[in-house]
This record gives structure tokens, C-alpha cells and sequence, in this order.
């Protein structure tokens, strides 16, 4: 009797000390049962209904059909509630596994978005996970790795990739000295993995110096990610990192110098700077016609030699698609509504911030570039065919491309490049906690994994649209304008966070500083 009396209390003392403090969210429960979901499991197979998804704290413990489309569910063969557990009720809607964004900054450092903002957004789209591929310092986003683990803050799950070189006030291995030899790279990359990051980014350097530190970086066990930048492309590309140990490359800096077959470098002007912004991103845009021709025997072959390496691509479309419409990326609806002051001023034309490129960007420049993402993603999209891993990044906060929204976009993005919808959302979870090295935790939705979830009252699959935060705009039978989806629930580690409200958050916090500057839209060189 006592034992019994005992196992009662400590169940409602867990249950009352595990509801999350902040009206936004509740949980993680002893038991969550999550009711009568379309099942969209994140590894490709086919929608499959009604089922009822147990989880118990932060993991899932049963996954159970409980009937068909349209005929009524019977309560005995559903899962039953125990004490203190929590049931919700999700008949109708769909659920997927939580979202994994590999190329996730944490606000930047111009950009005055500070980390509360960003996250709230992200978790808004059902985003649980990102991969921060360098950011303010490794010690700032070890800590809210930290606190998000422990679900302190309302965070998506953090994997830190250190920049490569970077260093800190407490994280200084080298003493201050710059990596000019390979034992020091060795060096510096042996002091990332015990400082505890997950990773490292490159954007490259020294040929013997990359081979160095992703060769330590493999024997460590730790994974890698690479904006390969123009400065070393020329004797260091995707091809040379894969072969030396990069397990991903991010944007698509280095592929077309590894499809190279009449050139070894891009045809630059000869007045070209690559401090000037426009001169950078004007050119990437003429640079994959460059490239060997697809499926030739040389595309084929690069290809080919990257699957056999099990080698990632993160594309990261949307942040260039301003390059190809400029006009449609700075107008997006979310502007108005979630889009800082600050954001905006750092995405204006300017000679110093990265990626305000528009000098004087104009038809030209988007016909290069909508000719350059035909080729691109024609190289996407056969990649995955021959059974390449494709995961999905936004490297928002650039470019007029807005946390939370932007992963949207990229999904849309993914589409047009020719994958099917499932083969988007695959991409979107299990791809990439594959890439991560996390499979068996995340991106998918199976027995023993994490309970990281995204719900959603539309079918995502026959519009992603409606996994926008504005939702999806559809007419009514009588013939009435609404707006529809918007993801209804996160769940993060068992922990429900209502995304609406989220949103509605981050709205205060935008307007809260407009009201500070006085602030209103103004248009270049307009008097308005």
C-alpha cells in the first residue's frame, strides 16, 4: 500500500515539475498520447491513418493504426491513458518528425536578431533541430546547446560547428597564433572536439592544411560541413575535401570547379573584386554553365566518386533566390510581420554587408541566375536518384531570407528541383539527422526515438505552402478567401509548444522595436 502510495505521488509531482513554466508550451508528460494522426514518418514511406503516437517523457513508446480513413475509431483498440497522463487530440491533422535545418545561424552578428527571436521562429515550423555552421563564438552557442538540452529556453536542438580558426577568450588553443602548418591544424581541430563542439566548418584553406585537419577531424569521430570559398577554390574543391574526409559541403561553392572539364578556374572579369559584393554573387551566377555538361562523363563521373564517399549536399537554394527575383524576396508577405528593423537595414544595398549585393542588380543578373539554378538543381536531383543524401538548410538572416520561413521556402525549392513531396520531407528529417550521425535518435517517427514532432491540420504534401507560418490562402466552397495551415503544435523532446503562439511572440518583439525607431519601410531612393 505504501509502495502504491508512494509511485502516486512521485507521478504527480513529476507530471506538475515537468510542465513547462511558459504559456506557449506544456510538458514533457509521464505518458503523451497523441490521437487519431495522419502519419507522415519521415523516411519516405506513404501517409498512414488514424494513428495513435505514445510517448513517454521524451520518447516514443508505441506508434498504433487504430482504425481506417472515415470510419469511427474504437476506443478498445486504442491505447489506454495511464494517471497523469496527457491526451491529445489530433484527429484530422498530420504529423511528421520534427524538422532538422543543417545550415542554421544563430541571429549572425550584424544583424541585431538576437538568439529568443530566431528560435522562436524556427520552433514555429516545426524546426526541433539545426546545425549551427559557425556563429558568434563557439563558447555563446555551446551554451544555449546547453539550455536547450536541458529545455531551459525554447530552442531547437543545437549541433555546434566550430569555424575553423576561430577562437575565443576561453577557447584559444594555439595562443593567439594564426594555422599556417598542418600540426597546427592538427592541433587546433584536437582542442575543438575535447572543448565539446560537434563539429567544424571550413570555408577552406592551404591544401595541406584542409587535408591535415579533416583527416584529425575523421579520426576523432566528429563530422564537418564547408562553404568553399572562392579564395581556395581554385586548388581546393568539393572533390579534394570529400576524398580527404568533408562529410558535407553547404551551398555549391566548389562543385562546379570539381565539374570543371576546359577551365581550372572560373572565367572571372579582369576587373573583378571579391570584396565587392555584386562582383562576388554576379558572377556565381555564370558559374555552373561553366561546368561540364550533365551527364557527361566527367559529371557523371564527380558524381558518382561523391555517393561512393557517402558525401552530403546542402544545397541551401533559397538564400541565393533574391539572385533570380529580387523583387518577390524582398516582398514577401512574413516581412511585414516578423522581419526586424535591424534585419531590414542589414539587408539593404551596402558596400559592407554581406550579401546586400545590390549595387545595381537588375534583368540580367536574374536571367544568369535562373539559368544557373536549372543547372544546379538538374545536378540536386540526380544526385539523389543515384541515391546521394540531399538534407535541407536555410543559412537565413541573409538575403532578404527569414528564420523559420525560409526553411519553408527551401522545401518548396527542393520541390521544384524535382523531388517528390515525401522525398522533401526525407531530405527535411531523416537525411539529415543521417548526416548528423543522429539517425537513430531523430528524423524519423519509430519506436525508441526522441519525440520530436511537427503537426500540422493541413496535408503538407499536396502544399507545403501550408507549413508557412501565414499559412496557405484557399477559397471556400462559398466562395470565401481564407488562410489555412501554419504549423498547430512543436514537439521538442516530448514538450508541446503551441507554434501559433510562438508566432504571435515574435510579432510583439518586432513590433516592440519599430516602436523604438519610429521605424516604417521605406524604398530606396524614394521619398516616402
Amino acid at each position: 500500500m505504501k509502495i502504491r502510495l508512494f509511485k502516486t505521488v512521485f507521478l504527480i509531482l513529476f507530471y506538475c515539475s515537468s510542465v513547462f513554466s511558459q504559456n506557449n508550451s506544456e510538458g514533457p508528460f509521464n505518458q503523451l498520447i497523441i490521437r487519431g494522426v495522419t502519419l507522415i514518418n519521415g523516411d519516405g514511406a506513404p501517409p498512414r491513418g488514424p494513428v495513435d503516437i505514445v510517448v513517454e517523457g521524451n520518447k516514443i513508446t508505441n506508434i498504433k493504426v487504430v482504425g481506417y480513413p472515415g470510419i469511427e475509431i474504437k476506443e478498445s483498440s486504442r491505447p489506454k491513458l495511464k494517471p497523469s497522463g496527457k491526451e491529445l487530440d489530433a484527429n484530422g491533422m498530420y504529423l511528421l518528425p520534427g524538422f532538422i535545418d543543417m545550415h542554421g545561424h544563430i541571429g549572425g552578428v550584424s544583424q541585431g536578431a538576437d538568439w529568443d527571436y530566431v528560435f522562436k521562429l524556427w520552433m514555429a515550423h516545426g524546426i526541433t533541430t539545426i546545425r549551427e555552421p559557425s556563429g558568434r563564438s563557439i563558447d555563446w552557442t555551446l551554451d544555449l546547446k546547453r539550455k536547450s538540452e536541458k529545455n531551459e529556453i525554447v530552442a531547437p536542438r543545437i549541433f555546434a560547428y566550430t569555424g575553423f580558426g576561430q577562437t575565443t577568450k576561453d577557447f584559444n588553443p594555439l595562443n593567439d597564433v594564426p594555422i599556417t602548418t598542418p600540426d597546427e591544424a592538427r592541433q587546433w581541430v584536437r582542442a575543438n572536439a575535447k572543448n565539446g563542439a560537434d563539429g567544424i566548418k571550413f570555408f577552406g584553406a592551404e591544401p595541406e592544411i584542409m587535408a591535415a585537419a579533416l583527416d584529425e577531424n575523421k579520426k576523432l569521430g566528429l563530422r564537418s560541413a564547408c562553404h568553399h570559398a572562392q579564395l581556395s577554390v581554385a586548388r581546393w574543391n568539393v572533390l579534394h575535401s570529400a576524398r580527404a574526409g568533408l562529410t558535407s559541403m553547404e551551398h555549391w561553392y566548389g562543385l562546379p570547379e570539381a565539374l570543371f572539364d576546359d577551365r581550372t578556374t572560373q572565367n572571372y572579369p579582369l576587373d573583378y573584386n571579391y570584396q565587392n559584393e555584386q562582383h562576388r554573387f554576379e558572377e556565381a551566377g555564370k558559374l555552373w554553365k561553366q561546368a561540364a555538361k550533365p551527364y557527361s562523363e566527367h559529371w557523371n563521373n564527380v558524381m558518382n566518386e561523391l555517393i561512393d564517399l557517402d558525401f552530403t549536399l546542402d544545397p541551401t537554394f533559397n538564400i541565393y533566390e533574391a539572385s533570380r527575383d529580387l523583387h518577390r524576396a524582398r516582398r514577401a508577405e512574413w516581412h511585414e510581420d516578423y522581419t526586424l528593423p535591424s534585419l531590414w537595414k542589414f539587408y539593404e544595398p551596402s558596400k559592407v554587408s554581406h550579401g546586400s549585393y545590390w549595387h545595381y542588380w537588375g534583368t540580367e543578373q536574374e536571367i544568369e541566375w535562373k539559368n544557373n539554378y536549372q543547372l544546379w538543381m538538374t545536378f540536386v536531383n540526380e544526385y539523389k536518384n543515384r541515391g546521394g543524401r540531399v538534407t535541407t538548410g536555410s543559412d537565413s538572416g541573409f538575403i532578404y531570407q527569414l528564420y523559420g520561413f525560409a526553411y519553408i521556402r527551401e522545401l518548396e525549392l527542393l520541390r521544384e528541383a524535382g523531388f517528390h513531396p515525401l522525398e522533401v520531407i526525407r531530405s527535411a528529417t531523416l537525411n539529415g539527422a543521417e548526416a548528423l550521425g543522429w539517425d537513430d535518435k531523430i528524423g524519423s517517427v519509430q519506436i525508441g526515438k526522441l519525440a520530436d514532432f511537427v503537426i500540422i491540420e493541413e496535408n503538407p504534401l499536396v502544399n507545403l505552402k501550408s507549413l508557412y507560418g501565414t499559412g496557405a490562402i484557399k477559397l471556400t466552397k462559398d466562395n470565401k478567401v481564407v488562410r489555412v495551415g501554419g504549423v498547430k503544435y512543436t514537439i521538442k523532446d516530448g514538450i508541446i509548444y503551441d507554434a501559433k503562439k510562438l508566432l504571435a511572440e515574435v510579432k510583439e518583439i518586432v513590433d516592440t522595436e519599430k516602436a523604438k525607431t519610429d521605424w516604417k519601410l521605406k524604398q530606396p531612393g524614394i521619398k516616402n
